[in-house]
């Protein structure tokens, strides 16, 4: 008996979402051979899935957002699928192109070589702040929540580094639990605020992907709740002190004192036990149109964050899903039909809360009202998407 492996290398949304459709939708199709079997496993560092989208509000406060909203428990919404199905708690090493393996360090301090038929690459990205996104597993992202949350009550200094999504959301949040929520009538700034909060942003505006007249709205409602924004400014390092602060040397050569940093200054792609020759100079994984690996040998694509096609976000996934779980059906099955190409979504399409009540965004290149982007997203951050994404329930219709 021949068992032909789908290795799916990243247990977040795009490689959650691979293995249910995958299971639900293509092996099930596969042309019966004699001898061969399909099956789908999974690698990934933590048993959990954690929606990262929610990580500005869940580090406020476990009340505002409880961890049942952001951590949800994999093996078991895969169990349906029995002996098609193997779930590997573990990091990815190595990849070895020409014998087609994975080499995997498991949870337990093992190693082991996965071969693979066909090879989805959804390693996604990491952030520098521990409790934006999933860098080992669950309980890492639970202890540095839990320690942030105890910092954060007694800080009167706070530095955000990063004029991005994530630096304007989490700088909202931090800026509305010190100083509430301004009213209808409020001053351009807090007479009196409890804490002193400064955004850094290396570029000119605040949110790239965002118009101007969008940035500058989002600056004013962080200036109505005591954050200022500071342009053209690099952080270039940090230094933590004996007293447990943090020194932020800037570019230009200043120096800011915080008792609290929060580094948002960007994604970075988890790619490093990957070959130079599959990646493009900032670390990205490179595709054709197709999301075909090419450079990887045959039937090897990518998906999500990771991959030099997108910008990142779950918009670009739910775009580029169809396309690569198409082209893996083609390859798998033997299919003669027409490869499906991925066209990049360039239009304005971004949504950013700042605080619970307001926000800035737009949709399409169609600006959406503050109160909306406040119900959209503001409420839980979208939490409400994870669980039929996580539990497969998502994908129960194949694409047309």
């Amino acid at each position: 008996m021949s068992a032909r492996t789908v290795l799916v290398i990243g247990g977040s949304w795009a490689g959650i979402s691979t293995s249910h459709y995958s299971l639900k939708h293509i092996l099930p199709t596969l042309p019966k051979e004699d001898g061969v079997t399909y099956n789908v496993t999974m690698v990934t560092p933590s048993k959990d899935f954690y929606w990262r989208v929610a990580g500005p509000r869940a580090c406020i406060s476990s009340e505002l957002l409880p961890e049942s909203k952001y951590l949800y428990p994999l093996e078991k919404e895969f169990a349906k699928y029995g002996t098609s199905f193997k779930f590997v708690q573990g990091t990815a090493t190595a990849l070895d192109t020409a014998a087609r393996t994975v080499t995997v360090s498991t949870v337990g301090g093992a190693t082991e070589s996965i071969p693979y038929y066909a090879l989805i690459l959804a390693v996604g990205t990491h952030t520098p702040a521990p409790f934006l996104s999933l860098q080992t597993d669950s309980e890492a992202v639970k202890t540095d929540l839990d320690n942030f949350r105890k910092t954060l009550p007694t800080a009167k200094t706070i530095v955000i580094g990063g004029g991005g999504p994530v630096g304007v959301e989490v700088a909202g949040e931090i800026a509305e639990f010190f100083n509430g929520t301004p009213g209808w009538f409020a001053p351009a700034k807090p007479a009196h605020p409890k804490a002193q909060l400064t955004l850094i942003c290396a570029d000119k505006k605040l949110l790239p992907v965002l118009r101007e007249a969008l940035a500058k709205t989002a600056e004013k409602y962080l200036n109505r709740m005591g954050c200022d924004v500071v342009y053209g400014t690099r952080v270039e390092s940090t230094t933590q002190t004996a007293d447990g602060k943090t020194t932020v040397s800037l570019s230009g050569g200043k120096t800011i004192e915080a008792d609290l940093y929060v580094d948002a200054t960007g994604a970075r792609p988890n790619t490093g036990f990957l070959p130079k020759t599959l990646l493009n100079e900032k670390g990205f994984v490179d595709s054709d149109k197709t999301l075909r690996v090419t450079a990887a040998g045959e039937r090897v694509y990518v998906l999500g964050d990771c991959g030099s096609y997108t910008r990142g976000g779950i918009m670009d996934m739910w775009e580029a899903l169809p396309i690569v779980v198409a082209n893996l059906k083609k390859d798998l099955s033997g299919a003669e039909v027409p490869d499906k190409e991925y066209k990049a979504n360039l239009a304005e399409t971004q949504v950013v809360p700042v605080g619970k009540s307001k926000g800035v965004g737009a949709f399409g290149g169609w600006k959406l009202p503050s109160v909306m982007v406040a119900i959209v997203k503001g409420k839980d951050y979208l939490a409400s998407l994870a669980p039929p994404i996580v539990s497969g329930k998502q994908w129960d219709k194949a694409f047309k």
